[in-house]
């Protein structure tokens, strides 16, 4: 069989069974990436955030193309390429195998398209810098690398490591890299040698030596232009790299996203950042606890379509210019405005924070600590979602609640405690009104939650009791509603099967495993 087709028509089969079109996308995941259910026997149902899905996609890919190859001579030849293509390691110990089959073959290298080192231990263990010497010379096999992302910290590999990029990998069109924030001067280099990028993730962890003592150089005077950039995520202390990026020259740059973790000191200049490249944006993310002003950052972008927030923000009403100036207002009787103009663009919302909203997991034992805060934190809550509104944002579509956090203790609670249910109505009906669907963090309608199957199984009894005679006559003509089950039931256990299998970490021929 495998003699009697063409083996172009083979590579275009293989290609189709790796199913690796979302691995190569060229962009990178944000706070809008929705997230999935898995359900296991052991822990029933979980939600999988979109880096665990990717980190799946490629495993199974991994083992489709394992599975081709020892098939047959015929497809191992022609199914090496495909095995190469996608490098992913949860093992960085496995660089040295690969550093070594490349030596050995290094034409292997030539079809390698994405390399993906993720953090799998955690504190312990080795550390990126020790593989600096076996990831310089894969590096320097992979001329066609378009996708490098190391979710690993790097420390004194990163030199090296950039360096070997910006000579070999001039393809590169995808970073990320994690790095303390001492480093920014060896970042600002690397990313002068890759004009060509079209998406970066950059994550600054707090720098090791004082913040004082940290010196640019020569890299501060450095007035970037990276003509190609369309999508830009900073995570952590970055507060020096968006004060120099602010200088630069970004005019294809889209999507922005800016994560500060749990830090509540020493913000960025978000503000500044966005005053020279909020013209571009079409995408906008704001993650962070300390508020920012989000009716200047919204006049700031006037073509954002997606725009995410932190509704914990305690946003202060605009000023009423007709007030008494000697009467006090309470501000929390005023009502909240994010915009100071309609802004006729944003059709997505995303909603971070909301960990009180509806009192279930970590706010339901802090509530009991600290009610007064919980409470204080809800109010504001709903004062924010009542500026969702058509005043603001005619066109908007869509509300997201994007932690999926949230939504794993309102599965493990089975919904909203009793004390925030009327809460879950309101927006629910507010949203309703206004024809804007309420979501959470998988893209489905906020409030409806995974069933087990004996549960769905109930429900559909309980809906064939009240089926009508045409109905049943329509059934007879086609197919019995018992075959129906078996074919439904088998589907459910196929899938749960996929969920469960694990490919070996081992190598097999020349790949890294999965």
């Amino acid at each position: 069989m495998a003699e009697r087709l063409p083996p172009e028509l083979w590579s275009y089969i293989f290609d189709l069974a790796a199913d690796e079109d979302t691995i190569f996308y060229p962009g990178l995941q944000t706070s809008m990436a929705p997230s999935t259910w898995s359900k296991s026997p052991w822990d029933g149902w979980t939600v999988r955030t979109p880096q665990d899905t990717i980190t799946i996609i490629q495993r199974r890919s991994y083992a489709t193309k394992k599975s081709i190859i020892a098939a047959c001579q015929t497809w191992r030849r022609l199914g090496t390429e495909f095995l190469v293509r996608c490098l992913f390691f949860d093992d960085p110990t496995k660089l040295r195998d690969l550093c070594n089959i490349l030596d050995r073959d290094p034409s292997l290298g030539w079809w390698a398209r994405r390399l993906h080192i993720t953090h799998f231990l955690s504190g312990r263990g080795p550390t990126m810098d020790d593989f600096e010497i076996p990831l310089v010379a894969i590096l320097q096999h992979c001329p066609n690398l378009e996708i490098f992302i190391v979710d690993w910290p790097m420390s004194s590999a990163f030199g090296p490591i950039v360096d070997t990029l910006g000579t070999w990998c001039r393809n590169l069109r995808t970073v990320h890299w994690h790095v303390p924030s001492e480093l920014l001067s060896k970042v600002i280099w690397a990313l002068d040698t890759l004009p060509n990028l079209v998406a970066v993730h950059l994550q600054f962890d707090a720098a090791i030596k004082e913040s004082d003592t940290i010196t640019l150089g020569s890299a501060q005077d450095v007035k970037l232009k990276l003509p190609n950039l369309q999508q830009l995520f900073l995570k952590g202390f970055c507060q020096d790299f968006i004060e120099q990026a602010s200088g630069w020259s970004l005019p294809l740059l889209h999507s922005f996203s800016f994560h500060f973790g749990t830090n509540t000191h020493d913000i960025p200049d978000v503000t500044g950042f966005l005053a020279q490249h909020g013209t571009t944006l079409l995408f906008l993310d704001l993650n962070c606890i300390p508020m920012l002003d989000v009716r200047m950052i919204l006049d700031l972008c006037p073509f954002l379509a997606t725009f995410c927030f932190n509704p914990d923000w305690k946003i202060p009403p605009i000023a009423n210019p007709d007030a008494n100036p000697d009467q006090v207002e309470d501000e929390a009787m005023l009502p909240i405005t994010l915009t100071n103009r309609s802004h006729d663009h944003i059709r997505h919302i995303g909603l971070h924070g909301l960990l009180h909203a509806f009192g279930v997991g970590y706010a339901a034992a802090y509530a009991n600590a600290d009610p007064v805060r919980s409470m204080m934190v809800q109010r504001t809550n709903d004062r924010n979602f009542r500026a969702l509104n058509r005043t603001s944002f005619p066109k908007l579509e869509r509300v997201r609640v994007l932690n999926p956090r949230i939504l794993q203790d309102l599965n493990d609670n089975n919904g909203p405690a009793d004390s925030c249910y009327l809460r879950w109505e309101r927006w629910w009906d507010m949203c309703s009104r206004m024809r804007v669907r309420l979501e959470d963090c998988s893209g489905g309608v906020l409030g409806n939650l995974p069933q087990d199957a004996d549960e769905e199984d109930y429900d559909s009894e309980e809906n064939e009791e009240y089926g009508t005679d045409e109905e049943e006559q329509e059934w007879k003509g086609s197919v019995s509603l018992a075959e129906l089950r078996e074919l439904l039931a088998e589907c459910r256990r196929m899938s749960e099967e996929g969920e469960r299998e694990q490919s070996s970490f081992q190598f097999y021929l020349t790949p890294p495993t999965l």
